[in-house]
């Protein structure tokens, strides 16, 4: 597409706030009054904002892509920005929003459980409705899984840091402080990913506890392993009957992983490294030189993909999938080549359709980790140092970057509008100030009803 026809392509969009607020009443109409339905945590005789314009001026500046809380107040401080945003949350007209003390007073004492609870409700709707049911395989949902840090430094933010100790016992020791997050996301198609369940990765004040009168090697900080295990639990108490496709990097290959896994009814798929489990990685190469090897239902090979089902792990049987992927690079062949631990069953048939679903588990890096902390907000930007501040920071992140993902899927890639992430934020803060009438509200779907 043409210079011209680009041009032409945005002007389809007389307003991106309104486009915005537009998708998200078609997919999750009932947002605001979901905040507005959390548990207030503060004194009812001193409140000025209602829950659903504390939660609701934290959404839209991660729709606008600010970084900082105080980058927040500064472009909110306008009224016909606090005016615009409050009767899009379905509210009267404000001519101030909270400052962003006062939100983050709010949000240090807010349960970060009302805000993942928000989340659960969202994913419940999107797996009730048709439009992502294609992105199911084999009639279950892929959930990816993966680690990420959000916060890093000299600093102790709060009580909960891992620590990471480098020159141990030299006059050189230096102290690292580390918040983590372990992330689930459900793939719903189109590279559209939202998240269901978070799991923080911190030294609870219970473990703390714990761990008075022990020495310090026998003292065990928390780990993206440890965390899994709570993930798994919450996620299958949230959802009992979800049809899952775990999916996960080659940390994941164990055998505690794939207990879990079996324990709760889930499938997997997950990256496999031969030095993850060595005698996988044996058996897979002497039974492929085997004589037998493609000619029975137990393995094959088609194009650049192979499989070999029921290698013995521990008892266990467990499904192998290997891909070579092929690119010309400054005129020259490479090949890169991929494995997977599976308790799906492969055959020629499957084996390229579960390798390239396999393949999607780098989009929670892409999709997910890399836009929250590069072009949709900042994840890894301290808006607070307060424990559970920290945490509902980056749930409601989640929220806005979910919506984004639908505004830019169903609405700019469908006009075929090309803009950079970067491009897309400075749009939407742009047309946060611009005067809205009543018939741009009404269209924007406030009064809309549910749509199926």
């Amino acid at each position: 597409m043409g210079r011209k026809e680009q041009r032409k392509a945005s002007k389809k969009e007389k307003n991106a706030l309104i486009e915005v607020c537009r998708i998200q009443r078609k997919y999750i109409p009932d947002l605001f009054a979901l905040f507005e339905d959390t548990r207030d945590p503060r004194n009812q005789a001193y409140i000025t904002y209602p829950n659903r314009v504390m939660l609701g001026q934290m959404y839209f500046k991660g729709i606008a892509g600010l970084h900082s809380m105080q980058s927040m107040t500064e472009e909110f401080n306008n009224k016909q920005v606090s005016v615009n945003l409050s009767r899009l949350m379905g509210g009267e007209k404000l001519k101030m929003l909270p400052h962003h003390v006062t939100e983050n007073e709010y949000l240090e004492r807010l349960d970060p459980q009302e805000v993942q609870g928000i989340i659960q409700k969202i994913v419940y709707q999107m797996i009730r409705r048709k439009t992502f049911s294609d992105a199911r395989f084999r009639k279950k949902w892929l959930i990816i899984v993966d680690g990420t840090q959000l916060y890093s430094g000299g600093r102790r933010i709060n009580e909960c840091c891992l620590e990471a100790h480098h020159n141990k016992g030299t006059e050189e020791e230096t102290v690292q402080y580390h918040q983590n997050v372990l992330e689930a996301k459900i793939y719903l198609g189109d590279g559209i990913l939202c998240s269901i369940m978070s799991e923080f990765i911190e030294n609870s004040p219970e473990e703390q506890e714990k761990w008075k009168g022990m020495s310090e090697e026998k003292i065990k900080q928390d780990c993206e392993t440890k965390a899994f295990r709570r993930l798994a639990e919450r996620l299958k108490a949230a959802f009992p009957k979800l049809p899952i496709i775990l999916m996960g990097d080659s940390l994941y290959a164990s055998e505690p992983f794939m207990s879990i896994c079996e324990e709760k009814g889930w499938d997997y798929l997950i990256r496999f490294k031969s030095g993850s489990i060595p005698g996988i990685a044996e058996e897979y190469e002497a039974l492929r030189r085997h004589e037998m090897f493609g000619k029975g239902k137990e393995s094959g090979r088609t194009g650049e993909a192979e499989f070999i089902n029921g290698i013995d792990y521990n008892g266990r049987p467990v499904n192998v999938v290997r891909f070579r992927e092929r690119k010309i690079v400054k005129k020259k062949e490479t090949i890169t080549e991929f494995q997977w631990l599976t308790s799906l069953k492969v055959s020629i048939k499957n084996v390229e359709k579960v390798a390239s679903k396999g393949r999607l588990r780098w989009k929670i890096e892409n999709q997910g980790f890399n836009r929250q902390k590069h072009w949709s907000g900042d994840i890894t930007h301290a808006c607070s140092w307060d424990r559970n501040a920290l945490k509902n920071h980056y749930l409601l992140m989640q929220i806005s970057d979910f919506v984004r993902q639908l505004y830019e899927h169903f609405f700019l890639e469908k006009n075929e509008i090309k803009r950079t992430q970067k491009n897309i934020s400075s749009t939407l803060l742009r047309d946060f100030a611009e005067r809205l009438t009543g018939e741009d509200i009404f269209n924007a779907g406030l009064y809309a009803t549910v749509i199926p």
